[in-house]
């Protein structure tokens, strides 16, 4: 029998070559390549079937066979629930409330009479029982503290439970690979190990994966092409509101959101969204005005508000929070070119109320009228929606989803609603006011207007 033979891996990207380097040619990283045998070969996975099959004869019956988890905003993301044999990775900053929401998913799951089981490589038994305890969460879930891979796949092949949680990829590891837990020659061996798994025995599984340095999971996006689903777990540690975001999702629609707020037992759900932007809300002041955002399909109210003040800097500033600063400079162009004011000399802040990020085009208009009201220092008339994609000849573009967020508005107590002209409206607005808009000239003479 041949020799076998010894390659180098980078540990953090990746990277192979026959010799030891001692820096890596592909990131750049020094002293990252580990020598490990090359006679570790991908085993094959023996619930796999091996056989040619046509499409007509193969019966999923996903769409009957979803798990349901009760937790409607969890649901959703999933695009209405969990499917039998996929791979979900959660991914978002240390602490923010992933292992949190897991658990209180696999709580519900148990109670509804579900197998389910809790692999912790992070956690011992204690700990995780204490946090259990506090959410309410004290019921069937089966726990296992273990890192090793091959223990985790004895048990699973035994218990054999409808839904696997694995917390976290990074503490995971498989004694064939020849690196650290964490490094990414682990972390991605790790990963389609556990995907073997689960397409094998048709359970679902559920990764949590920490958001790096560079604000990617477990590395720059390094696990996104391997699992069905790919969800954000976002918020900012001040507020107490979470949202779970959906990036990738092969079994239902992607850009769907789940809104959810910390409290001291856990993350409740947030069926009513608009109630938690608005919640605190100044009525007429200056520089605010109301954005009806659609998030997935979920339309709800947002306030956007701006502050324009004399700068006495050489470059004035310029800053954003839930907006793209680069979108507010051109808007900011817009806004001195088509109105003529001047604010080459004044520093422009805008935020988002509540820490939430637009990335839609439809906050153009709401954008520049909070910047134009605070710079003429008059409040908008009150209970006016705005919405509207804004060009940068200041043409007033219609947006989708225009009904949902006349709605939305409607239901929250708005009187009227600035939107562009040629918006599709097929429903009766009774004494609701639409008032259409082409061109952001117009916008002076109807923001201060009831």
């Amino acid at each position: 029998m041949g020799k076998d033979k010894k390659i180098f891996v980078c540990q953090d990207c990746g990277f192979s070559s026959v010799k030891w380097l001692g820096r890596c040619p592909e990131c750049g990283g020094w002293d990252s390549l580990k020598e490990f045998s090359s006679s570790s070969k991908a085993q094959g996975n023996e619930f796999f079937v091996e056989q040619v099959l046509s499409l007509s004869e193969i019966s999923t019956g996903y769409k009957d066979q979803r798990i349901s988890t009760d937790m409607e905003e969890f649901d959703r993301v999933l695009g209405g629930g969990i499917v039998p044999g996929s791979m979900v990775l959660l991914g978002g900053e240390p602490g923010i409330g992933k292992s949190t929401l897991l658990l209180q998913v696999l709580s519900r799951l148990s109670k509804k009479g579900h197998k389910v089981l809790y692999a912790s490589g992070e956690e011992s038994a204690n700990q995780i029982k204490l946090r259990a305890e506090r959410l309410g969460a004290d019921g069937g879930v089966l726990l296992l503290c273990q890192p090793e891979f091959e223990v985790i796949s004895k048990e699973v092949k035994e218990i054999r439970p409808q839904v696997l949680a694995v917390d976290s990829i990074q503490t995971l590891y498989c004694k064939e690979t020849n690196s650290l837990p964490g490094s990414m020659t682990q972390v991605k061996a790790s990963a389609a190990s556990v995907m073997q798994l689960a397409k094998g025995l048709e359970m679902a599984v559920f990764i949590i994966g920490h958001v790096t340095k560079e604000g990617s999971i477990a590395g720059p996006r390094a696990l996104e092409h391997l699992v069905d689903t790919v969800l954000y777990f976002e918020g900012d540690r001040t507020q107490a509101f979470r949202i779970l975001r959906t990036v990738k999702n092969r079994f239902g629609p992607t850009h769907e959101v789940g809104i959810f707020e910390m409290k001291d037992r856990g993350l409740s759900q947030v069926k009513n969204p608009s109630n938690l932007f608005m919640e605190h809300r100044n009525v007429l002041v200056a520089g605010s005005a109301i954005f009806p955002c659609i998030e997935g399909t979920r339309p709800f109210l947002v306030e956007i508000q701006a502050l324009v003040n004399q700068s006495y800097l050489a470059l004035p500033r310029r800053t954003t929070a839930g907006v793209d600063s680069n979108r507010l400079a051109l808007l900011t162009a817009v806004l001195e070119k088509i109105l003529g004011i001047e604010l080459f000399d004044k520093d422009i802040f805008v935020n988002v109320a509540g820490g939430f990020k637009i990335s839609e085009p439809a906050g153009d208009l709401p954008l520049i009228s909070s910047i134009f009201s605070s710079y003429l220092d008059r409040p908008i008339a009150n209970a006016t929606a705005i919405f509207g994609e804004v060009g940068l000849t200041g043409e007033i573009r219609p947006v989708s989803n225009t009904e949902p967020r006349i709605k939305e508005a409607m239901r929250m107590g708005m009187k009227r609603c600035i939107l562009p002209k040629g918006a599709s409206i097929n429903m009766k607005t009774g004494d609701f006011v639409t008032i259409p808009v082409a061109h952001v000239e117009q916008i002076p003479n109807l923001l201060f207007s009831s």
